[in-house]
């Protein structure tokens, strides 16, 4: 049986990159979070479809996640993955896109937009990092992970989904075997290693910077997120001068998959203004 999440490979920062892709359009690259097993399939695969009706989707696995090549002494930053991202655009030929982050993704479609405007049209930004702030219990826990199929089942009854129905013994399967995959552990062990606050750090925008932005911007968050903390959201919408803020109760970390209609059509029709 073909695996979903190997899609296609191109090269980009000089390495084999998987990605996943559909449709026709205007570009929307959608950026995933940096969760132990993620890949951009699993992150986006409620999303892809959707957008896919009117848009050329594209959704990378960054360096380091999921199928994309892992090079000897890799070094992770946000510039590598900043980086990486870009050749990526290069690659496909994308000049220029909407872009979709999630968590750490939201960071990095921050810094890319402020380094590099002129490729960045709209942004969504859902649970997104990029900004200071405390580092939370459940970040810690997501990024200090390691393999076992009890500590996968925590993160996600704990960290991930208001809604633990969401929570298949399947799906923490699933999220564990690609966790343990050849070495997966040893790339995301490196990406986060304690202590763990200077990672939020690392992946901020200063807050000057982000109020300079001239793009039209989307925030997104679930109440109940317990890795990235609401008030960043909020913060980060007063800052964008061109923003909406829109905010789900009785949901955690994962609008897309426990909001998915609300949140599709929401980002649909926000790119097709």
């Amino acid at each position: 049986m073909s695996n979903p999440e190997i899609g296609k490979t191109i090269e980009a920062a000089g390495r084999k990159t998987n990605y996943m892709e559909e449709g026709t359009g205007p570009a929307v690259m959608l950026l995933h979070g940096s969760g132990p097993g993620v890949t951009g399939y699993a992150n986006w695969r409620l999303t892809i479809p959707e957008l896919a009706s009117d848009f050329r989707v594209l959704a990378p696995d960054a360096m380091g996640f999921g199928y994309t090549e892992r090079l000897e002494n890799e070094t992770y930053s946000p510039d590598a993955w900043i980086d990486h991202t870009i050749a990526f655009m290069d690659a496909t030929g994308v000049e220029k896109a909407h872009f979709v982050g999630n968590s750490f993704g939201g960071g990095l479609t921050l810094a890319i937009a402020t380094r590099y405007p002129d490729r960045v049209d709209r942004i969504v930004l859902m649970g997104s990092a990029g900004l200071q702030f405390d580092l939370t219990e459940g970040l810690d826990t997501v990024w200090g992970y390691e393999p076992s199929l009890e500590n996968m089942r925590d993160i996600m009854n704990e960290c991930f989904a208001y809604d633990k129905s969401l929570i298949t013994e399947d799906l923490i399967q699933s999220r564990y075997n690609a966790s343990i995959r050849p070495g997966y552990q040893e790339s995301f062990s490196a990406m986060f290693p304690a202590p763990r606050a200077r990672h939020v750090a690392a992946l901020s925008t200063p807050e000057d910077k982000i109020a300079e932005m001239a793009h039209q911007a989307l925030i997104i968050h679930g109440r109940e997120d317990a890795v990235i903390p609401l008030e960043s959201s909020l913060r980060l919408h007063q800052l964008l001068k061109h923003s909406e803020l829109h905010v789900y109760g009785e949901c955690g970390h994962w609008t897309q998959i426990e909001k998915k209609d609300h949140f599709n059509r929401l980002v649909k029709d926000f790119f097709l203004r």
